[in-house]
């Protein structure tokens, strides 16, 4: 197996990583090392990738940067009662180009999914969602994104690609995979009127910081129903970081953060996540920190997941029909889980894109929406893209 780009974990971390207690993180993950190199990942369940890539920040400068602190947190938290193993596969250094980096990180993302191990990627700039996405075009026909941002990131897709249009590349590159955007704390100033519409007049999801903050069940069907999450760190207020990681006095706070990290664990469906736009400083101590336990909660989900959307077993769930404005909608509830789903009409007539996502992930809430004659949002924007 050709991981001849990665790096190792550095020396200074592995030394640190020797004075910790035997009980904690560091001491029970398989370490890539320049003494033993990378590690057999035959029973490894989650990798840690880190890319020291950045060169398309529409505000990069030239400047260097490293996650040896990031690393020295995680190692330093105690494990819960796992059963998962993790490893940690260095970093992808620079390339000579950005899109040597992005082939880098595709072809490493490639190989861990088609093991079934699931890439926890640290990066640099969040363009590298675009490469993260790629990996994908010869394992999956359609892909859902979540992105936990204050922006949409769809900018102009005509120009370049940077950190704040990676969206709008996905969306028209060739090949056509993605099938749902999904944005989960965007903050209405940050994003224009014409992104707005257009996230409409697509039919992708977002939620709105302030939706989020005062319900975070909210974002659990719609991470239930990802492929890949990527999380940009400038979501989270600026109270909650460091000095040089701080964007908005509103944001995402450190307990919700990680409550989407754990949601995204949870869900069977999700392969792959990345951690975007960390900016070290010298105070680091409070943006490292929370990055480890953001990448904490996703392990602790991912060791919590429960098979429950197997509907072929009469007694795994609990079927609900009901009629909104002459559409009967079917309700599924997991006897395992309490998990819901609902039931997308297949339409044979046309070219139906939802061969695979015909159960989408819902509430509660939805159920009872729809027995007082409202349909559920998620249900008709998933609908309407599959008439599309």
């Amino acid at each position: 197996m050709n991981f001849n780009f990665l790096s190792p974990v550095s020396d200074l971390v592995l030394a640190h990583n020797e004075l910790l207690s035997q009980q904690t993180l560091g001491k029970k993950i398989k370490i890539h090392s320049k003494q033993h190199g990378i590690p057999e990942l035959d029973q490894v369940h989650l990798a840690i990738v880190g890319v020291l890539e950045n060169r398309n920040d529409v505000n990069y400068i030239g400047e260097e940067f490293g996650l040896d602190e990031i690393r020295k947190s995680l190692y330093s938290l105690f494990p819960g009662n796992w059963h998962k193993t993790i490893a940690d596969l260095g970093d992808i250094n620079k390339g000579e180009t950005v899109e040597d980096t992005y082939f880098a990180l595709k072809t490493t993302i490639n190989i861990l999914v088609q093991k079934n191990i699931i890439p926890i990627v640290i990066g640099g700039s969040q363009d590298l969602t675009y490469a993260n996405y790629r990996a994908y075009d010869a394992l999956a026909p359609m892909v859902n994104i979540v992105n936990v941002d204050s922006k949409f990131d769809l900018g102009d897709s005509a120009k370049p690609i940077k950190n704040d249009s990676f969206v709008g590349k996905i969306i028209l590159d060739k090949p056509y995979n993605l099938f749902n955007y999904a944005t989960i704390g965007y903050q209405t100033y940050f994003n224009s009127q014409e992104e707005i519409d257009l996230m409409d007049k697509l039919y992708f999801e977002s939620y709105r910081l302030g939706q989020v903050s005062k319900d975070i069940t909210l974002v659990e069907p719609v991470l239930r129903d990802a492929n890949i999450v990527s999380i940009d760190l400038n979501s989270v207020k600026a109270s909650e970081v460091s000095d040089r990681q701080k964007t908005s006095p509103n944001g995402l706070d450190g307990k919700e953060i990680c409550a989407i990290s754990r949601y995204a664990g949870i869900s069977n469906k999700v392969s792959s996540i990345g951690i975007y736009e960390y900016k070290p400083s010298r105070d680091d101590t409070v943006t490292t920190m929370l990055v480890a336990q953001m990448i904490w909660y996703f392990i602790e989900g991912v060791n919590f997941r429960v098979k429950d959307d197997d509907f072929l077993n009469d007694e795994s769930y609990q079927k609900f029909i009901t009629l909104v404005e002459d559409q009967e909608l079917v309700f599924y509830k997991s006897t395992k889980t309490q998990r819901w789903w609902i039931e997308i009409p297949f339409l044979s007539e046309i070219n139906n894109k939802l061969k695979r996502h015909t159960l989408l992930p819902c509430m509660h809430q939805d159920y009872l929406d729809a027995c007082n004659n409202k349909l559920p949002e998620r249900w008709y924007k998933a609908f309407q893209k599959n008439c599309i």
